[in-house]
């Protein structure tokens, strides 16, 4: 394995109205050692609007308010991640995508190239949506879905999603005690693909749904999804760096 997308939500990266900066401390230390195998690492990160909301009390229920502390909270989150990152003796940088940046082949051309350069020199791209611009992905929209183009679209092997939901279940764990996670899955159900988002947390957009379509749209395309618990590391240490599949579900073909 070459390269990794690593996803990480608002529902992991937030925790009473503000960043929860042990868990980003922890997710730049796996990133950190899956990179000391060898493998490049770009990451999707959510945690703008929740940094923003730090600085400035904005009602978030108001679209222009969160596209607002997006702006406030983009740079603070990426200043944040450089303090973290530096004792690893690693550079960000920040790239901003939109739906759009995917729809057009010459703007997709532009960003891949960036990213690859930024991964020749040994700089982590830290990838998320431009909010402030985005108006209806920022109310419909997740990173889930930004997530899984990036790994397609920048030749990744794998999208890794470190999420408050620590597996796919054979049924909604919340309601069912004999609900089991699931460990490989190769196809998902029509049904379960259009079924109602339910996000967990003040700032998180999306749920298991967002995250099956990432699979599904990764499955479509040869590549893999690994869902696993972003509060808990230990599953995406064991699959990442020990090569050993403990917990978490991976989504990958038949073959």
């Amino acid at each position: 394995m070459k390269r990794v997308v690593i996803k990480v939500g608002s529902a992991v990266l937030t925790e009473q109205n503000r960043v929860a900066k042990e868990r980003m401390a922890a997710l730049v230390e796996l990133i950190a050692k899956v990179r000391e195998k060898g493998v490049e690492v770009v990451l999707v990160s959510s945690g703008a609007v929740a940094a923003g909301y730090t600085l400035c009390k904005l009602d978030k229920s108001v679209v222009s308010n969160r596209q607002a502390l997006a702006s406030i909270g983009q740079p603070k989150l990426i200043s944040m991640y450089q303090k973290k990152f530096e004792r690893y003796n690693l550079i960000v940088s920040q790239i901003l995508l939109t739906a759009d940046d995917f729809d057009s082949r010459k703007r997709t051309y532009h960003a891949k190239c960036a990213v690859e350069t930024l991964l020749q020199q040994g700089v982590v791209p830290i990838i998320n949506e431009n909010d402030v611009t985005a108006t209806e992905e920022l109310v419909f929209g997740d990173n889930d879905q930004l997530s899984a183009h990036v790994a397609y679209y920048f030749d990744a092997e794998l999208l890794v999603i470190l999420s408050d939901i620590d597996a796919y279940y054979d049924k909604d764990p919340n309601r069912y005690d004999d609900a089991k996670p699931l460990k490989v899955v190769s196809d998902i159900p029509k049904e379960e693909l259009e079924a109602e988002c339910t996000p967990n947390g003040t700032f998180a957009t999306g749920g298991i749904v967002t995250k099956l379509k990432a699979a599904d749209f990764l499955l479509k395309r040869g590549r893999r999804l690994f869902l696993a618990s972003g509060f808990d590391l230990d599953d995406a240490y064991s699959f990442l760096i020990e090569g050993h599949h403990k917990g978490g579900t991976l989504f990958s073909g038949a073959n």
